[in-house]
C-alpha cells in the first residue's frame, strides 16, 4: 500500500538500550545514573561523548529518547548547571526537555526546586535564540522550548520568565512616536504603564537594563510563525505584541518571502493563515471585548474613511475617485490596487507614511521596502477580510474524498513533534468565547473527519474490491459488516433553493440494500439506522492508481490510492421494507408480520445539498455524474458517528454570539481573578442555609466544620437534624496556588473565615400515615472537607470538586442535588456526566433520596441500562404519569366514598379538581375551626372528616395517649397526603390534555422535569431542539468533569437560549479527577499538539480556580491505596478500611494482598503485534487466566474478579483463552469483567488482575493519570503482571513501582486456604513461590484434579455457572475486526500513546 514520504521518528528505545551495554547506558552508570550524590558535571563528558556524538549523528530522536529515559536532564544535566556551564550544556537541555514535551511528559517540575539557576538559564536560552551561528536545527529546537513555554504561563516560574517579554517595554521597537501616540489615544491607561516601564528601565542597573533591552525580531522558518501565532492567541501575551507584529509589517514580509511562494511550502503557508487569523482577530486588545459583526464593520470602514481623507487631501489629482467611491468599491485587494496603481513609487511611500505604517527599516534588517511592499502594506490592511464566522460558515461538515484528503489534514496524521501543524491550540486562555468556539471546531472537525477517513480505508480494505470483466462493475471479495455494496442511488427529489441561498433546500435519494445474505444480527444493525444518522456513499474504483511522484518526493496520498474514487456523505430519513412499510421495532425472525427472510430493504436518505450542487456544476461542464459510480455504502457505529450535530451546534453557538453568564465569563476565558465565581465572593451567596439530612446529628454537625465555634441559638433546647446554618458562607475553599495572572498586590482580600456558626432546627413536616410517606434521609456520615464540597454546591458560584479514587465524590454530588432541590424548589438542576455508566450511576443514588421521582427525567440511549423498577425516559416518565393516573384517581373514588358523594369525580383530572374544591377543600376548613376552637381531643379525633378514607393506614390514626398537638400533627399529615394526591393530578392534567407524545414528551422537559441528566454527548447533539423548546435551568453538575473534552464541558452550559442577553445559571458544579484519565482523542497532532484532550476541569485548576480537593478513601485496603498516594499526597483512609473485617483478613491463598509478578518470555516471546499497534502478550494472557482460575477453585465468586489490561488487543486476547478454558467449565465460569483501564474508569471490584503488556518499552503506561487508573480499580486484592526492567527505568513511574518492587517478583501462593481466609493481614505465613506461568498453570491443573476427585468422592454438584453478561459484551468492531488499533504509534482503541 503507498506510503507517503514524511519525517518520521526514529524506531523507539526498549528496555534492551536502556539496559545493554551500548554506549549511553555505559555513560549514565559511570557519571550519573543510580549515585546516591549528584557528581560533578564534566565538561570534556557533556562536549565530547554526549554533544559530539549527537551532532555527527544529526541528533536522532531515538537517541534522545534513550539519554531522555536514562535521565540524563534530572541526574546529571540540571544538578550540575550553573552561570558557568558550557553553552553545550545548556542546549542538551534544550534538546531533553523538548524531547519530554513532545512525549507529553512534565517538563517544568525539574526545574522548580532552584528558581533563581531556572532564570539564568531561562536567559542563556534567550540569548542563544539570537545567535544566527547556531544550526537551523538548534535554533528549531530552541524555539520549540520557547514555544512550550509560552503555552506553560499556569506554571509561575515559567511566567516569571515570560511576562517580562511581552510587557509594554517592547513597543520600544514601534516605529515612530506617533505611532506610539495613537495607541495612547485609543487607550488612556496604555500611557501610564508606558512611564511606569520607563521608570523602571531607567531606575534598573546594567544587567537589568541588559534583560530588558532583548530584541524579539526572530523572524525565521515555520516554528517562528507557529511561536508568533502563539502569542497573538493568548491576551496577556497579545496585547503588546499584536501592535509591534503590525507596525513590523511582518505579515506584508512573510507573504511576499520567497518561501511563502514556493509552491512545496503548504505547511508555511498554512501557518501564515493562522496567524494572519490571530492578528485581525475582532477583539479589543486593551479591554478584551470580543467586537460584533457590527463593531468589527466599523471598525473596518473608519480605515477605509482615513485612507479616503489622507488620499483626498494629499493626493486629490491621482486619487480622487477613490476618495469619492463607496466603501464596498474599495475593500476588496483588485479593486483598492487599480485606485492605487496612478501613485509612483515616492507617492506610495509618501502615503504609507502618512497612514502610520513603517516605511524603513535598519539595514541589519535586509528589508527592501519597494513598491511591491508597499501596496502589500495598504492592501492587506484595507481589504474586507472574512471574519471567523463566515470562515466556519463555509468549512463543510459533511466529509467528501476531496475534504477528507486535503493536504493539510493529512500533514496532522504524521505529527512526530519534529514539525509545527497549522492547527489552533487548546491551551489557558481564550480571547474571547468566538474564539473558543472557532478553535473547538476546527479541531473537532480534523479529529472527524481523521477518524472517518481512518474507518472507510479499513472498509474497502477488508472487502477487498477488484475489477471484473464489465469496465464498470466492481466486485467485492471480503466482508465487512459495516457496508454494503449498492447499485447507484436514485435521485427522487431536488427541492428548489432557499431565498438567498444557491444549493437546492433538499436532495432525497432511495437505495436498495440486499440484505438477503446477511446475518440476523448484522441486518438489525442496518435496520435500525435512525433518522439523522449519517451514512457514506463511495464510488470504489480498485484499477485507480494516481501515485505521482514529483521533484523526487512522493505526493500526499489521494483517496484513489486507496481505492475510493468519489465519497459523499447522507442523512437516514427512513429504513423502508421490500413494500414501502416504515421498519419497525418487531419480534426476531418477523418481518413487519411476515416469517419470511427479507431480501431488500430501501434507504431514503438526503444527499448532501453543498457537496450535490459542485457536483451537479461539474457535470454540466462536462465531467462524469459521480452518483452513478457509487457501489458502495457504509456505515458507523452510532457512539462515533455524531459529528455532524456536534459540528452543527458548535457552529450554531458561535454564530449566535453566545455568552457565558457575566460572574463566570472571566474566569472561563482565563482573565482576571481566578477566585472571583467562587461562593465566598459571588454578591447573592446566602448567609443562611438549611442542609436538611445532610448531617446526621449534632457531634457530625460540630466535627464537620473544625476550626469554627457551631452554636445554636439561645432559644433552641434540643439540637437534632435538619439544621439551618447561619454564617456558613464564609468558609473558603482551598486554593491550589495563587492567582497567577495579576501582580499579587492587585489581589482582592479573600473574606477571613467566621468564628461562629449559628445553628437552629425545625421538625420536619409531617407528610402522611402511611409508611410510604416517610421521607428518605441521607446515611453517609461525611466528612468535613465533603461537607465543605458540599456547602460550596449548594451556593451560587463556581464549585470544582477533585476526588481521588475512593473518596465518594459521587456521594458528595447528590446531596449537593438534593440540597438545591429542597431549598429552592423553583430551580432546576441539569445533570452530566461523560459516560452513561457515570451518569446511570449518579442518577440512582438520586432516585435513592427523597426527590419526587416525578421531577427526575433521564435523557438519552442509557436509560435503559437504570438499574431502577422506574423507567425515567422521556416517554417512560409520561407513561408513568398515566400510569399514576390511574392510581391517583382510584384515591379519589375513595375519598368520594368517604364523602358519599355521588358522581363520576375521578372521570379525570378536571373533574377530580372540581371533587377536590366542592368536598375536600370545605371539609378541611371546617375541622380546622373546629380544632382550633375545641380543646377536647375526643372531640377533635372524632370529628375528623377522613376516617373512612385513611382506614388502611396504621392503627389507630390517632393512638388514645396522644397529646393535642401529635393529633393536630397527624391532622396536618394527612392533609399533606390528600393535598399530594391532586397537586400530583394537576400535573398530570396537561397529559390528557395534549395529544401527541412528543409534545407530552416536550412538556415533560420544559415545565414538569427539575432535575435533568443526560450525558455530555447527547448535550451536544440535541443542544439545539431543547433551546428551541424554551428549556430553561439553573444549574450544572457534572460528574467525569476531567474526562470531558473542553467543547463538550461548554455545550452544556449553554442548553438554553441567552435570556437578556445572559445565561440563567446560577451553580457549575464539576466533580472529576485531572490525574486520572484525560477525554481519550485518538490522534497524537490534536492530542499532543493542539491540546485537545484538555477538559474544562483541567483548565480550570491550571489557572489557580479554588478547589476541594476530597482527602478520604475508602475504597481500598490502606496498603492498596499506599500505591496511589503519592500522587495525593494529603489523601487519608476512612475508618471503614481500618476496621471492618474485609480490610483486615487476608486475601486467601496469597501471601501478600497485592503483588508486581515478573513475567518472563512465553514460548520466547514477550509482547507481539498481530497486526500494527495491536499490542499482546501471550505470557501475561495466560497467567491472567491460570490465576483467575486458581481463585475459583480457592471459592472467590467470579463476580468479584476482574481482569484488566492496558491494551485492546491484549484484552481480545484474554477473553479468548477464558473463552476456551473458563467459559463453560462449571467450576471457574467468567469474570465479572475483562476490559481495558480506560474502560474501567469510574469503576472498582474487589479482586483485580491486571495485565501490563509491555515488554520492549513502558508505553502510554508512562502517562502517569492512567497508572493511576490502573492501581486505583482493586478494593481488597492487586496482582500485576509485567516485566520488571521496563517499568522500573521509568523516571515518572517510580514512586509507584518502588512500593511494587519491595516484594518478591514472583507470585508466592499460600496453600491450604479457602475463600473467606482466617488468616489475618499482618500474620506472618510461608509462601510457595510460582517461578512462572507453566509452574503456575501445572499448580492449577492439580488442583483442578484433586478438586474434581473430590466432588465425585462426596457426592457433591459442581456449582452453576455465575451469569457475567457484561464481559462477553463484544463491540461490533471487535466482531469484524475492524478497530481503533490502526490509528498512530503505539496506538490502541482504549490505551493512547
Amino acid at each position: 500500500m503507498f506510503k507517503p514520504v514524511h519525517p518520521q521518528v526514529d524506531g523507539r528505545p526498549d528496555a534492551n538500550d536502556l539496559e545493554g551495554e551500548n554506549k549511553w547506558t555505559q555513560l549514565a552508570q559511570m557519571h550519573w545514573r543510580n549515585l546516591v550524590k549528584s557528581r560533578k558535571v564534566k565538561n570534556e563528558v557533556i562536549k565530547n561523548d554526549i554533544w559530539d556524538s549527537l551532532e555527527n549523528e544529526g541528533f536522532p530522536f531515538r537517541t534522545l529518547l534513550i539519554l531522555e529515559n536514562l535521565q540524563l536532564l534530572e541526574n546529571y544535566l540540571w544538578p550540575g548547571y550553573s552561570d558557568s556551564s558550557t553553552n553545550h550544556h545548556v542546549l542538551l537541555v534544550i534538546l531533553i526537555t523538548t524531547v519530554k514535551n513532545r512525549e507529553g511528559l512534565q517538563v517544568w517540575d525539574v526545574f522548580a526546586s532552584d528558581g533563581e539557576r531556572f532564570s539564568s538559564l531561562f536567559r542563556r536560552i534567550l540569548s542563544m535564540s539570537l545567535d544566527s551561528s547556531l544550526s537551523v536545527t538548534i535554533r528549531t529546537y530552541i524555539l520549540s522550548f520557547l514555544i512550550s513555554a509560552f503555552q506553560s504561563l499556569d506554571n509561575s516560574l515559567i511566567r516569571r520568565e515570560c511576562a517580562p517579554l511581552v510587557s509594554i517595554s517592547i513597543w520600544q521597537n514601534l516605529a515612530s512616536e506617533a505611532t506610539k501616540e495613537r495607541k495612547f489615544e485609543q487607550y488612556a491607561p496604555l500611557k501610564k504603564a508606558w512611564r511606569a516601564a520607563t521608570r523602571k528601565f531607567n531606575s534598573a542597573d546594567e544587567t537589568t537594563q541588559a534583560k530588558l533591552r532583548f530584541d524579539h525580531n526572530l523572524i525565521y522558518c515555520e516554528r517562528f510563525l507557529e511561536f508568533l501565532a502563539d502569542l497573538e492567541s493568548q491576551l496577556p501575551t497579545r496585547r503588546y505584541v499584536n501592535s509591534l507584529v503590525k507596525d513590523l509589517n511582518l505579515l506584508g514580509l512573510i507573504r511576499l518571502s520567497s518561501l511563502f511562494n514556493e509552491t512545496d511550502n503548504g505547511l508555511f503557508r498554512d501557518l501564515f493563515a493562522l496567524l494572519r487569523h490571530y492578528v485581525y482577530f475582532p477583539i479589543d486588545d486593551n479591554t478584551g471585548i470580543q467586537l460584533s459583526q457590527v463593531q468589527s464593520y466599523e471598525e473596518h470602514s473608519a480605515n477605509l474613511a482615513r485612507l479616503q481623507r489622507i488620499s483626498l487631501k494629499n493626493f486629490k489629482d491621482k486619487l480622487m475617485i477613490l476618495a469619492l467611491s463607496n466603501y464596498a468599491a474599495i475593500d476588496s485587494r483588485d479593486e483598492l490596487e487599480a485606485h492605487l496603481n496612478p501613485l509612483d513609487d515616492v507617492e506610495l511611500a509618501t502615503l504609507a507614511g502618512l497612514l502610520g505604517f513603517r516605511t524603513t527599516y535598519p539595514l541589519t534588517s535586509k528589508v527592501d521596502v519597494g513598491r511591491e511592499m508597499l501596496l502589500e502594506i495598504l492592501l492587506s490592511t484595507h481589504e474586507r477580510r472574512k471574519t471567523f464566522r463566515e470562515v466556519m460558515r463555509d468549512l463543510s461538515i459533511l466529509p467528501t474524498e476531496a475534504t477528507l484528503y486535503e493536504p493539510t489534514l493529512l500533514r496532522n496524521e504524521h505529527y512526530n513533534g519534529s514539525r509545527s501543524l497549522a492547527i489552533p491550540k487548546l491551551n489557558l486562555q481564550y480571547l474571547s468565547v468566538g474564539d473558543f468556539l472557532w478553535r473547538s471546531f476546527v479541531l473537532y472537525r480534523c479529529e472527524s473527519f481523521f477518524e472517518i477517513r481512518k474507518e472507510m480505508e479499513e472498509t474497502v480494505k477488508r472487502l477487498q474490491p477488484r475489477e471484473t470483466q464489465h469496465p464498470s462493475k466492481v466486485h467485492f471479495d471480503g466482508f465487512s459488516r459495516m457496508a454494503i455494496p449498492i447499485s447507484k442511488p436514485a435521485i427522487i427529489e431536488v427541492a428548489p433553493p432557499k431565498v438567498g441561498h444557491q444549493k437546492p433546500a433538499l436532495v432525497r435519494a432511495e437505495i436498495g440494500l440486499d440484505v438477503s445474505k446477511l446475518a440476523e444480527s448484522v441486518r438489525r444493525e442496518w435496520e435500525s439506522l435512525r433518522q439523522d444518522d449519517v451514512v457514506y456513499l463511495l464510488a470504489v474504483d480498485p484499477t485507480e492508481d494516481t501515485r505521482d511522484v514529483t521533484n523526487g518526493h512522493a505526493a500526499y496520498p489521494t483517496s484513489r490510492d486507496f481505492g475510493i474514487r468519489y465519497l459523499r456523505a447522507a442523512e437516514v430519513e427512513q429504513v423502508l421494507d421490500d413494500d414501502g412499510r416504515v421498519i419497525r421495532d418487531m419480534p426476531a425472525g418477523l418481518s413487519n408480520g411476515y416469517v419470511a427472510r427479507p431480501r431488500v430493504r430501501r434507504l431514503l436518505v438526503k444527499i448532501d445539498t453543498v457537496a450535490y450542487t459542485l457536483d451537479t456544476a461539474q457535470r454540466k461542464d462536462g465531467q462524469p455524474d459521480i452518483y452513478e459510480t457509487i457501489n458502495l455504502i457504509v456505515r458507523r457505529k452510532g457512539r462515533e458517528n455524531n459529528f455532524r450535530k456536534i459540528l452543527d451546534t458548535i457552529k450554531t453557538l458561535a454564530s449566535s454570539d453566545i455568552a457565558v453568564p457575566d460572574w463566570l465569563q472571566e474566569v472561563f476565558l482565563g482573565y482576571g481573578d481566578p477566585t472571583s465565581a467562587t461562593y465566598t465572593r459571588m454578591p447573592n451567596r446566602l448567609s443562611q442555609l438549611d442542609f436538611r439530612d445532610t448531617f446526621l446529628d449534632w457531634r457530625h454537625l460540630v466535627e464537620s466544620l473544625p476550626n469554627r465555634v457551631v452554636e445554636p441559638y439561645v432559644h433552641e433546647s434540643v439540637i437534632e437534624p435538619p439544621f439551618i446554618l447561619d454564617g456558613i458562607t464564609s468558609a473558603e475553599p482551598e486554593h491550589p496556588r495563587p492567582s497567577k495572572k495579576r501582580r499579587r498586590e492587585d489581589v482582592e482580600v479573600s473574606q477571613p473565615a467566621a468564628k461562629f456558626i449559628k445553628v437552629s432546627t425545625y421538625k420536619p413536616p409531617n407528610n402522611g400515615p402511611y409508611p410510604t410517606d416517610a421521607p428518605k434521609t441521607n446515611q453517609i456520615r461525611f466528612t468535613p472537607v465533603q461537607v465543605q464540597a458540599i456547602v460550596s454546591g449548594t451556593q451560587p458560584g463556581l464549585t470544582v470538586i477533585v476526588g481521588p479514587p475512593g473518596t465518594g465524590k459521587t456521594d458528595v454530588a447528590t446531596q449537593i442535588i438534593n440540597n438545591i432541590y429542597h431549598d429552592f424548589p423553583s430551580q432546576r438542576t441539569l445533570l452530566i456526566a461523560h459516560s452513561n455508566q457515570a451518569l446511570n450511576q449518579l442518577f440512582q443514588k438520586i432516585t435513592n433520596l427523597d426527590i419526587d421521582e416525578r421531577h427526575l427525567l433521564r435523557l438519552g440511549h442509557g436509560e435503559e441500562d437504570l438499574e431502577t423498577d422506574v423507567n425515567y425516559s422521556k416517554h417512560g416518565r409520561v407513561e408513568s404519569f398515566l400510569g399514576n393516573r390511574g392510581h391517583y384517581l382510584a384515591e379519589v373514588d375513595r375519598l368520594a366514598a368517604n364523602f358519599q358523594a355521588p358522581g363520576a369525580h375521578a372521570n379525570s383530572c378536571e373533574t377530580a379538581g372540581y371533587f377536590n374544591s366542592v368536598y375536600v377543600v370545605p371539609a378541611w376548613s371546617k375541622f380546622w375551626d373546629h380544632a382550633n376552637a375545641d380543646t377536647n381531643i375526643s372531640d377533635i379525633a372524632s370529628s375528623f372528616p377522613f376516617h373512612q378514607y385513611f382506614s388502611n393506614a396504621p392503627q389507630p390514626l390517632f393512638p388514645p395517649e396522644s397529646k393535642k398537638e401529635q393529633i393536630l400533627d397527624i391532622a396536618r399529615g394527612c392533609q399533606r397526603h390528600i393535598e399530594r394526591i391532586f397537586s400530583e393530578l394537576e400535573d398530570i392534567r396537561p397529559f390528557e390534555i395534549l395529544r401527541t407524545s412528543r409534545d407530552k414528551a416536550n412538556y415533560l422537559l420544559i415545565k414538569e422535569a427539575r432535575i435533568i441528566a443526560m450525558t455530555s454527548t447527547h448535550a451536544a447533539i440535541r443542544r439545539q431542539e431543547i433551546a428551541d423548546l424554551g428549556f430553561r435551568y439553573d444549574n450544572v453538575i457534572m460528574e467525569e468533569a476531567a474526562q470531558i473534552t473542553e467543547i463538550e464541558n461548554f455545550i452544556p452550559l449553554a442548553l438554553q437560549n441567552p435570556k437578556d442577553g445572559q445565561l440563567a445559571l446560577q451553580r457549575v458544579v464539576l466533580c472529576g479527577d485531572h490525574l486520572q484519565n484525560s477525554p481519550i482523542v485518538q490522534n497524537l497532532a490534536f492530542r499532543q499538539f493542539a491540546n485537545l484532550e484538555q477538559s474544562l476541569f483541567l483548565r480550570f485548576i491550571r489557572l489557580g480556580v479554588p478547589i476541594i480537593s476530597l482527602d478520604s478513601q475508602g475504597r481500598a485496603r490502606p496498603s492498596i491505596a499506599e500505591l496511589y498516594k503519592w500522587r495525593y499526597p494529603k489523601l487519608e483512609n476512612l475508618p471503614n478500611v481500618l476496621t471492618e473485617i474485609e480490610y483486615l483478613r487476608a486475601n486467601a491463598g496469597f501471601r501478600y494482598e497485592y503483588q508486581f509478578i515478573d513475567v518472563p518470555d512465553y514460548k520466547g516471546t514477550g509482547e507481539s503485534q498481530p497486526t500494527p499497534h495491536y499490542f499482546q502478550n501471550l505470557g501475561e494472557a495466560e497467567y491472567a487466566v491460570t490465576l483467575y482460575q486458581y481463585m475459583r477453585l480457592l471459592g472467590y465468586p467470579a463476580s468479584r474478579i476482574s481482569i484488566l489490561t492496558t491494551y485492546a488487543g491484549q484484552r481480545a486476547l484474554i477473553r479468548d483463552v477464558l473463552g476456551h478454558r473458563c467459559a463453560k467449565n462449571r467450576l471457574f465460569g467468567l469474570p465479572r469483567l475483562v476490559t481495558t483501564v480506560d474502560k474501567y474508569q469510574g469503576e472498582q471490584n474487589d479482586y483485580i488482575i491486571l495485565s501490563l503488556v509491555r515488554t520492549a518499552r513502558a508505553g502510554y503506561l508512562r502517562d502517569i493519570r492512567r497508572l493511576t487508573v490502573a492501581l486505583s480499580r482493586a478494593r481488597l486484592g492487586l496482582y500485576i503482571l509485567g516485566r520488571r526492567s521496563v517499568f522500573e527505568t521509568c523516571y515518572e513511574l517510580r514512586e509507584a513501582f518502588v512500593k511494587l518492587f519491595e516484594k518478591p517478583n514472583q507470585l508466592l501462593l499460600t496453600p491450604g486456604e479457602i475463600f473467606p481466609a482466617n488468616r489475618m493481614l499482618e500474620d506472618e505465613v510461608e509462601g510457595t513461590e510460582m517461578t512462572g506461568v507453566v509452574h503456575l498453570g501445572q499448580y492449577v491443573f492439580e488442583m483442578t484434579k484433586a478438586k474434581i476427585e473430590s466432588l465425585k468422592v462426596g457426592g457433591g454438584q459442581l456449582p452453576m455457572i455465575e451469569a457475567t453478561p457484561e464481559m462477553m459484551k463484544v463491540d461490533a468492531d471487535e466482531e469484524d475486526g475492524v478497530g481503533g488499533d490502526l490509528l498512530a504509534e503505539d496506538e490502541d482503541i482504549d490505551g493512547v500513546e
